[in-house]
C-alpha cells in the first residue's frame, strides 16, 4: 500500500483547508486518547506500514478486536478496562495485506482478510488475557484456523455478526455467505453483486447493498439473502455506504455521498435526511448509549461530528487530537465501535495507526 503523502499547507490551493484546520478546528468537546498498538513500555508496536486499522468489533465485556491493512495484515486484541491498558498483536495472516472485517462471537472471533489470491476467513478462540496487568502475567498466542473463502479468488468485502452473535454474514464480489461459530461451516446463502459494508438488525437479519440503490436482506428463518425488497432513500448514493447501530434501540444510521444522514428501523423504515454533515465522505460512525451519533468525515484531514437525535442538532467537533501522554492528531479513521462504558473507539487508518478512545462530553440535563 502506498504511503500517504502528508498535506503541504504551503502548497497552492491549501489556504481554505489550512484555515479550516487552524481556526478553532481541533477537538472542541470531549476528550481523546491516542493509544499505540502495543503494551506501552513492554511490547513493540505493530510496524508503522502494517498498522492501518480498517476493522473493529467489541465483545459484550468490552474487549476490542481489530485488524490492520498495509504491507501485512495483523489481528489484535485491546483491553482498556480494569488494570489493563494494552493492545496485543495476535499475529499476521501470511500473504494477506487487508482486513475487511472482524466479528466477535461468544467464544471465538472471525476475521475476513484479503490478499493477491483473494479472500480468506480466519477464526480463533477469544484471547485468554489477564484482567490485571499490574503483577506478573503471561499472554500466549494461539494458532489461527484459516478457512477458504466461499468463492475462490474473490475478495471478501465485509461481514457482520448476527444479533445473537452465533453466526456471521459476509459478502464477496458475487455472493452472500454465512459462517457459523459453533461448526466453523461456511455456506453461500445468496448471489448478490456485493458492495459496501453490511448492517445487522435487532431481529437477527442482516442487510447490505445490492446493485444500484437496492438493498438485499438475509433473514435467518428463511436461510437465504433476497435482493430488491428494500431500497435506499432518495439521495446521492454514489459512495461506499457505512452503517452505525444504536446499541440500545437497534436504530441504524447511514450517510450518502453528500454527507446527508438517514436512519432506518424495521418498524418505521427510513427517516431523513435528518441533517447534513459539513464534510464528505463519511468514513466511520458509532452511537453511544444516549443515542448520539459520532463519526468522522472529510478528506486530507478528517473532522469529527456529533448528531444528537434528542435535540435534532449536528455539531462539527473538530479534528481529532490527543494531548494526554503523547501529542498526536489524526488524518483519517477507518472504523469505529462503541465501547463498554459508552466511549467511542476509532481505528486510525494511517501509518503508525493508533486506537483512539473518545470520551464524549456528558450532556447537561439540569434545568437552567
Amino acid at each position: 500500500m502506498a504511503k500517504r503523502e502528508r498535506f503541504d499547507f504551503r502548497a497552492p490551493g491549501a489556504v481554505e483547508l489550512r484555515d479550516r484546520i487552524v481556526h478553532g478546528a481541533f477537538k472542541t468537546e470531549g476528550q481523546m486518547v491516542a493509544f499505540p498498538l502495543c503494551f506501552p513500555s513492554v511490547s513493540i508496536p505493530i510496524p508503522a506500514d502494517e498498522s492501518r486499522i480498517t476493522a473493529l468489533d467489541v465483545t459484550g465485556d468490552g474487549v476490542v478486536y481489530g485488524g490492520t491493512t498495509g504491507r501485512a495484515s495483523h489481528l489484535f486484541v485491546a483491553m482498556f478496562h480494569g488494570v489493563t491498558g494494552m493492545v496485543f498483536d495476535m499475529g499476521t495472516v501470511p500473504n494477506h495485506d487487508h482486513t475487511a472485517a472482524v466479528c466477535c462471537g461468544g467464544a471465538k472471533f472471525f476475521a475476513a482478510v484479503n490478499g493477491p489470491d483473494g479472500g480468506r476467513i480466519v477464526v480463533r478462540k477469544l484471547q485468554e488475557t489477564p484482567f490485571s496487568l499490574i503483577q506478573e502475567w503471561t499472554i500466549q498466542r494461539s494458532p489461527f484456523l484459516c478457512i477458504d473463502a466461499p468463492v475462490g479468488g474473490e475478495r471478501i468485502l465485509h461481514a457482520v455478526a448476527g444479533s445473537d452473535r452465533s453466526y456471521v454474514i459476509g459478502t464477496t464480489e458475487s455472493t452472500v455467505f454465512r459462517y457459523d461459530f459453533d461448526t466453523d461451516e461456511v455456506s453461500v446463502v445468496g448471489e448478490v453483486e456485493g458492495a459496501g459494508r453490511l448492517a445487522a438488525l435487532p431481529d437477527g437479519s442482516v442487510m447490505g447493498r445490492a446493485k444500484g440503490d437496492a438493498l438485499w436482506r438475509y433473514e435467518p428463518e428463511k436461510g437465504a439473502a433476497a435482493a430488491g425488497s428494500l431500497s435506499l432513500p432518495d439521495g446521492n448514493w454514489r459512495c461506499e455506504i457505512i452503517w452505525a447501530k444504536d446499541p440500545v434501540t437497534g436504530l441504524l444510521y447511514t450517510a450518502d455521498a453528500d454527507a446527508r444522514l438517514f436512519s432506518y428501523s424495521v418498524k418505521d423504515g427510513w427517516k431523513g435526511p435528518l441533517s447534513r454533515i459539513p464534510y464528505s465522505p463519511v468514513t466511520s460512525m458509532a452511537v453511544t448509549f444516549d443515542g448520539r451519533v459520532f463519526g468522522s468525515s472529510g478528506t486530507d484531514m478528517q473532522r469529527m461530528f456529533c448528531y444528537d437525535p434528542e435535540r435534532d442538532t449536528l455539531a462539527d467537533i473538530g479534528v481529532a487530537a490527543s494531548t494526554l501522554q503523547q501529542r498526536r492528531y489524526c488524518y483519517e479513521f477507518g472504523d469505529a465501535v462503541t465501547g463498554r462504558d459508552g466511549e467511542i473507539i476509532f481505528g486510525e487508518n494511517d501509518d503508525l495507526g493508533h486506537l483512539w478512545l473518545y470520551f464524549p462530553r456528558i450532556k447537561d440535563t439540569r434545568p437552567h
